[in-house]
C-alpha cells in the first residue's frame, strides 16, 4: 500500500486548490472547479474565497461571472448547504444531493400546512407552480415582489403551537426554498453589495438556457465523488460521507463504480483515484487568508494534519471555521475585520520570520481588494470575536 504522509497531501492541497502562488486559477469558475464548489452560506465567503485563489479578479469580475456571464450559479448542495458552483456542474449536484434534500422539505412542509388546515400536497404543488409562472413573467424577482403577484405565498402556519416562541410564519420561503431545490428557480444578483443576502430570484433558464439536465441520481453520485476525490484526496471513506451528507450505503454505492486504490495515511486508510497515485511535487512556499467557511477548511471531517491544535480557537461549536491564516497547506492562525475596516490576524504558532512577512503581504493586500467594505462572519468564532473587539 502506497503511503501518502502529511507533507504530500500539504503539498496537493496548495496545488490542487489553487492556493500556491504558481497554481492560481485564472477566473472565478475555475477557481471554484478547483474545490468542487464555494460555500455560499455566507455571501462574502464566495468572494474571499476567490480572491485567495486568483491573482488579478476583482469584485467586479466575480459578479460578471455570477450575474452575467453565468458560468457561476448558487444552488443548495451538499449537507443541505448553500454553495456556488460552476454552472456544467449545476446538474451533477442537483440530481446527487439536492434532489433528495428538496423531496425530505416538501414532505415536512406537507404536513405543516395540512395541520394549519391550509391545503394538502396537491395545494402546495400548485402555489410552487403558480410562483414559478408568476416568476416567468417578471423575468426576476424579490420574495416581496412574488408575494404580491402569487397572495397564497403570504399564507400563515403558526409554528411551535403552544410554545413560548411560538410565531406566524408565511410560506414564502418555503415554496422558494423547494423551487430552487428541485431546480426550477434560481438565487440572482442581491440588493445590495457582494455582502447582501436579499436576493432576487430567477428562472433557471436565465443560468442554464434549456432548464437543469436530468440526470440519474446513481450517476451523478458517482461523478460527484469522482470530483471531490480529485480534489480532495487522499482522502477516507468517512471524510467523504461527511462532506456530501449521503449515507453509508450511498457512498459505498458510488465508491464501487469509480474503484479508488486504498493508501495508507500513516496508519489510516485513505482513498485516491486508480489514476492518481503519482507524487505530488511540493510547490514553492506559500501564505493565505482565507475566509469564514472557506471550502478547503471545510473538506474534510478528519482535519488534524492540517488543522493542528487550533480547532477550539479557530471554529464554532456546530462545526464552522473562521477566518484561517495559512502557510504551505496547514493553518497557522486566524484573522479578522474590524469596525474601522482594519485587517487584524493572531499566528497560534512559531512559523519563522519568511512566512510572518508572507502574512503581512497577504493582509496588506485583502485590506486593498475589500476598501471600504466590512465583512462581519455570519457564524462568529473565538478568535474571530476577540480580533474584531
Amino acid at each position: 500500500m502506497r503511503r501518502i504522509g502529511i507533507d504530500e497531501r500539504r503539498a496537493r492541497l496548495g496545488a490542487r486548490h489553487h492556493l500556491a502562488a504558481s497554481a492560481t486559477a485564472s477566473s472565478p469558475a475555475e477557481a471554484a472547479a478547483g474545490v468542487v464548489a464555494l460555500h455560499a452560506t455566507d455571501p462574502a465567503s464566495v468572494f474571499l474565497s476567490v480572491q485567495a485563489r486568483t491573482a488579478a479578479v476583482d469584485v467586479e469580475a466575480i459578479e460578471r461571472a455570477l450575474y452575467e456571464e453565468r458560468t457561476l450559479i448558487r444552488m443548495l448542495g451538499m449537507r443541505r448547504t448553500m454553495f456556488v458552483v460552476p454552472s456544467e456542474s449545476a446538474p451533477v449536484i442537483q440530481a446527487a444531493c439536492a434532489r433528495a434534500i428538496a423531496a425530505v422539505q416538501r414532505r415536512k412542509y406537507t404536513q405543516f400546512i395540512s395541520d394549519a388546515g391550509l391545503g394538502d400536497g396537491a395545494w402546495l404543488a400548485d402555489v410552487e407552480d403558480a410562483t414559478a409562472r408568476a416568476l416567468a413573467r417578471l423575468g426576476e424577482a424579490t420574495g416581496a415582489q412574488l408575494s404580491a403577484a402569487e397572495p397564497r405565498l403570504r399564507s400563515q402556519v403558526r409554528m411551535a403551537e403552544g410554545k413560548s416562541y411560538a410565531r406566524d410564519t408565511a410560506i414564502t420561503t418555503w415554496v422558494l426554498f423547494l423551487l430552487a431545490a428541485d431546480g426550477r428557480i434560481v438565487r440572482g444578483r442581491p440588493n445590495g453589495s457582494w455582502t447582501s443576502t436579499q436576493w432576487r430570484w430567477s428562472p433557471i433558464e436565465r443560468w442554464l438556457p434549456d432548464g437543469m439536465a436530468e440526470l440519474a441520481v446513481e450517476d451523478a453520485r458517482v461523478e460527484l465523488a469522482r470530483r471531490w476525490l480529485a480534489a480532495f484526496g487522499p482522502a477516507t471513506v468517512a471524510d467523504l460521507r461527511w462532506w456530501t451528507g449521503w449515507t453509508a450505503t450511498q457512498v459505498k454505492q458510488a465508491l464501487a463504480a469509480i474503484r479508488p486504490v486504498e493508501v495508507d495515511l500513516d496508519g489510516e486508510t485513505g482513498l485516491v483515484l486508480p489514476d492518481d497515485l503519482e507524487p505530488a511535487p511540493r510547490p514553492e512556499p506559500w501564505v493565505a487568508l482565507l475566509p469564514a467557511l472557506d471550502p478547503t477548511a471545510m473538506g474534510w471531517q478528519e482535519r488534524s494534519w492540517y488543522l493542528g491544535p487550533h480547532g477550539p480557537a479557530l471554529f464554532d461549536r456546530s462545526g464552522n471555521v473562521g477566518p484561517t491564516v495559512w502557510a504551505d497547506g496547514r493553518i497557522v492562525g486566524g484573522w479578522a475585520q474590524r469596525a474601522d475596516g482594519e485587517i487584524v490576524y493572531r499566528l497560534l504558532e512559531d512559523v519563522g520570520s519568511d512566512v510572518a512577512s508572507g502574512v503581512e503581504a497577504a493582509v496588506d493586500r485583502l485590506a486593498k481588494w475589500i476598501g471600504d467594505v466590512r465583512v462581519v462572519p455570519r457564524f462568529r468564532t473565538p478568535l474571530e470575536r476577540e480580533l474584531s473587539a
